[in-house]
């Protein structure tokens, strides 16, 4: 016969396991060595709420979006800013062909394409301008990236790499002013027509003609550089304002002033002239 104690101690241990698996704790006991085991896990009742997921508003993820990063500043040259100049002239926002120089022509004409389309007007090409411009254009081809000139230059002939030497390329359209195999300079230049062909071979400069006006023509041949009758090397206008829409008599046109400036104070009479394709 059990004793009012004892009944009372088990009494006492059964409210307690009652009140544990009804409250959902974790359980945990010593083990015969006095170490921890394992917990044993108890299912929530079906009437706790589930855990709550973190909102996508909530102040940790509310971040604000990163500001578009610059791809293209004023002042940068390359291959990129030259397709860049090709893409907005498709736009009809620059009408100067590609110089490859972010001038303030182009930085004109990128604020005008991203005022247009309610971007920020900048004037610098970020990701969104660039993307914005990748989806209205195609890639530019060849032409279009070298249509006023500034194409790299082609590899030197042969007969260039001894001596003083204009060396002139119809494939690149390009000049290498060469001393002893060294490239001094390099510039853009235009021949002849169908019906008026730069002539092609080894030549010399023969005559220079700083303010030279063609009897021939009775046009302006500055910078004038005679090497084969009358074709010469000499500044163009018609070059420098129209580029390669259209053609020479004959003669190489050269569009940068500054350079052929440069060019005609170092060329002496007898220096070798190579036209080649």
């Amino acid at each position: 016969m059990r004793s009012r104690g004892m009944v009372r101690v088990v009494a006492a241990a059964a409210v307690v396991a009652a009140s544990v698996a009804a409250g959902g704790c974790t359980v945990q006991g010593a083990g015969q060595d006095g170490g921890r085991r394992s917990p044993v896990h108890v299912e929530l009742p079906h009437s706790a709420p589930p855990p709550k997921p973190s909102s996508p508003s909530s102040p940790a993820d509310d971040k604000p979006e990163p500001a578009p990063l610059d791809m293209l500043v004023p002042g940068d040259t390359g291959r990129d800013v030259r397709e860049l100049q090709a893409r907005l002239r498709q736009v009809a926002w620059l009408f100067d062909g590609p110089t490859g120089s972010y001038d303030d022509l182009t930085e004109q004409a990128v604020k005008g394409f991203q005022g247009k389309r309610g971007l920020p007007r900048t004037g610098r090409v970020d990701t969104v301008t660039w993307r914005r411009l990748l989806a209205m254009t195609h890639a530019p081809g060849k032409w279009e990236l070298y249509l006023m000139g500034g194409q790299p230059a082609a590899a030197p002939d042969p007969r260039c790499l001894t001596g003083r030497v204009l060396c002139i390329s119809k494939s690149s359209r390009t000049l290498r002013w060469m001393i002893d195999g060294r490239t001094v300079s390099t510039m853009s230049v235009r021949f002849g027509s169908q019906y008026t062909p730069t002539r092609e071979g080894v030549f010399h400069v023969y005559w220079k003609s700083r303010h030279h006006v063609s009897t021939l023509y009775d046009s302006p041949m500055p910078y004038a550089m005679f090497f084969s009758g009358g074709q010469a090397v000499h500044y163009s206008y018609d070059f420098a304002a129209r580029g390669y829409a259209g053609g020479s008599h004959g003669c190489v046109n050269v569009r940068d002033e500054a350079a052929i400036s440069a060019l005609f104070a170092q060329v002496r009479d007898g220096d070798k002239v190579v036209v080649y394709r």
